[in-house]
């Protein structure tokens, strides 16, 4: 039997042993209809598959049928070295790109045990970049969040401001998307002239406007039907499904690794953990916009701290030489062509590293067995864990189109999700 057939067989055991077409008396229940939501489908924000079984409007059941997109990224970054693998971890949350690059990075220097010698001036680069592109995650997850349910104008503000963001990326690294920037040992160029400048001028004019954004959908009736009291998820479903983020704190479980396990030198930011009570579709949006403000403080904080000075680790055998020196010194041409041919090869032994990215708690569990290459690397993807708890916000009360209200609140992405 083929890999589809033993699919669809599964998904049919599934439901055929949760319903039974009669009522306890003996009458027929109502009809149910099982339908496919996706896998190609404008508001699942990737190619997820939901098959939701109905009756009438009302979900009765709702199961994510996951692996699509699904790229090995986790199995390939095996066999490259640690220096290569970094380019896949842009590809997972392709919204999240340079805190992904953070988590792996951290990871890696754990293994090298370089911790507590990476540059000030990386350190806090590091938090202003991250924090810039937590921005931009939410404005991309605020303008298709209120486009599914109707609000077009959102979008088209949001997608407006993300262009900025990404013109000060471009500045950095060349690329607009996947950056690679941030890399083990620090960064992987220094931070270029102009560019303090270009972030507090996009600061400035982005806290002008930003209210507006919450005034577009507030003052709309409609914004509020189709969020409050939906999708209601409990914080003890929350905690039993391993969900985290955004969506947790809207239950208020305030929980921010950012808090409770500083990396980078968060501790010594002054910011606050949004949180909600109702753990509905409503909270998890004003949790997210809450989150908005405490970023931006995040950046405006960064950028006074940021101090000059190197922008890599010093030993050569980690981060490559600087041009001029291999223009000059036979040794670091040397140190050079080992670092790109070969890669540096940690100690053997596990980490475990954490990072809060714009969807929740994102982790990279590594081992060295003492090669150019991680034994076994795993990523815990916050959209993962999330998007199991869905269903269990929907079965049984909720209509057939808040299920686009639920996965929009949830802001999963899928490459995080199948990767």
């Amino acid at each position: 039997m083929d890999d589809l057939g033993i699919k669809e067989l599964w998904l049919d055991d599934l439901l055929e042993d949760d319903f039974d077409p009669e009522a306890e008396d003996g009458t027929p229940s109502k009809e149910l209809m099982t339908i496919n939501m996706g896998p190609q489908h404008p508001s699942t924000h990737g190619v997820l598959r939901l098959v939701v079984t109905l009756s009438g409007e009302e979900v009765v059941k709702c199961i994510p049928d996951i692996g699509y997109l699904h790229t090995g990224v986790e199995k390939t970054a095996e066999s490259k070295t640690y220096n290569q693998a970094l380019t896949l971890t842009d590809r997972t949350d392709y919204l999240n790109p340079l805190i992904n690059n953070l988590g792996f990075s951290l990871a890696v220097e754990k293994l090298l045990n370089i911790t507590d010698q990476i540059p000030a001036r990386a350190q806090v680069a590091r938090v202003l970049l991250c924090e810039l592109q937590r921005l931009s995650s939410h404005l991309v997850w605020l303008g298709t969040h209120a486009m599914d349910l109707g609000a077009q104008s959102t979008f088209l503000y949001g997608m407006r401001e993300r262009e900025m963001i990404l013109d000060i990326f471009e500045m950095c690294s060349g690329v607009r998307m996947m950056t690679s920037y941030i890399m083990p040992g620090g960064l992987y160029a220094d931070l270029p002239k102009g560019f303090e400048e270009a972030v507090a001028k996009f600061i400035k004019y982005f806290k002008k406007i930003w209210p507006e954004y919450g005034a577009l959908l507030t003052k709309s009736e409609l914004w509020y039907e189709r969020t409050k009291g939906i999708a209601v998820l409990t914080p003890e479903q929350a905690l039993g499904y391993g969900v985290t983020g955004p969506c947790l704190r809207a239950c208020g479980i305030k929980y921010d690794v950012r808090k409770m396990f500083p990396y980078s030198g968060y501790e010594t930011y002054d910011f606050e953990v949004p949180t909600a009570t109702k753990g509905d579709v409503y909270d998890r949006f004003t949790v997210r916009m809450q989150e908005v403000e405490q970023t931006v403080r995040l950046i405006e904080q960064a950028l006074q701290k940021l101090p000059s000075g190197e922008w890599q680790v010093s030993d050569r055998k980690i981060a490559p030489p600087k041009k001029w020196e291999i223009a000059t010194n036979m040794e670091s041409l040397i140190h050079h062509f080992k670092l790109f041919t070969e890669g540096f090869k940690p100690a053997p032994g596990e980490v475990y590293s954490r990072v809060e990215s714009a969807r929740g708690e994102l982790a990279y569990f590594m081992v060295s067995d003492g090669s150019n290459k991680p034994m076994r690397m795993h990523i815990r993807a916050p959209s993962f864990t999330n998007l199991q708890a869905m269903p269990i916000t929907l079965e049984g009360k909720a209509m057939f189109a808040d299920i686009i209200a639920a996965i929009g609140s949830i802001d999963i992405i899928l490459g995080e999700v199948d990767r």
